[in-house]
C-alpha cells in the first residue's frame, strides 16, 4: 500500500518507492518479492480499477477520495478481481486494518463497505 501511495501521491518511480520502503522496515525478500507482483498488477490495471472504484463509491468522485484511502481500495480490489489465490475475507481484512492504521477514523468502515460490494458481485 506504501508503495502505491507514493506512486500516486509522491510521483516517484518504482524502484524509489520500494527503496522508501526498504529503508523504513526490515522486510524479507519474499514479501518484496510479493509486493513487487501486487503494485505491477495493481498498476497494469489501474484504469479498470478506478473505473470500478469509480462505480462503486458513487457519491465520491475518484479525486476526492483520500489518496491512502484511494490505494488501500486499488490494492484490494486487484486483489478481488485479478488474484484468484487470495480469499475476498483476507483481503477484506487486512485493507480494513491498513485504513485503520493508516487512514481516517471512518476509513476502516469505508474500505469494508467498498471491497465488500465487490466481493458480493463477484460471488
Amino acid at each position: 500500500m506504501q508503495v502505491l501511495y507514493q506512486l500516486d501521491v509522491g510521483r516517484m518511480g518504482t524502484e524509489d518507492a520500494f527503496n522508501n520502503l526498504r529503508n523504513k522496515f526490515t522486510i524479507s525478500d519474499a514479501d518484496i518479492e510479493f509486493a513487487r507482483q501486487l503494485v505491477a498488477g495493481t498498476m497494469e490495471k489501474l484504469p479498470e480499477l478506478d473505473a470500478i472504484i469509480t462505480r462503486l463509491c458513487r457519491e465520491w468522485r475518484l479525486e476526492r477520495i483520500a489518496a491512502v484511502d484511494r490505494s488501500i481500495l486499488r490494492m484490494g480490489l486487484f486483489e478481488i478481481y485479478y488474484d484468484a489465490d487470495i480469499p475476498f475475507n483476507v483481503t477484506i481484512n487486512e485493507a480494513v486494518e491498513m485504513a485503520k492504521k493508516f487512514g481516517g477514523k471512518q476509513s476502516g468502515k469505508f474500505i469494508n463497505g467498498i471491497l465488500g460490494k465487490a466481493a458480493e458481485e463477484i460471488r
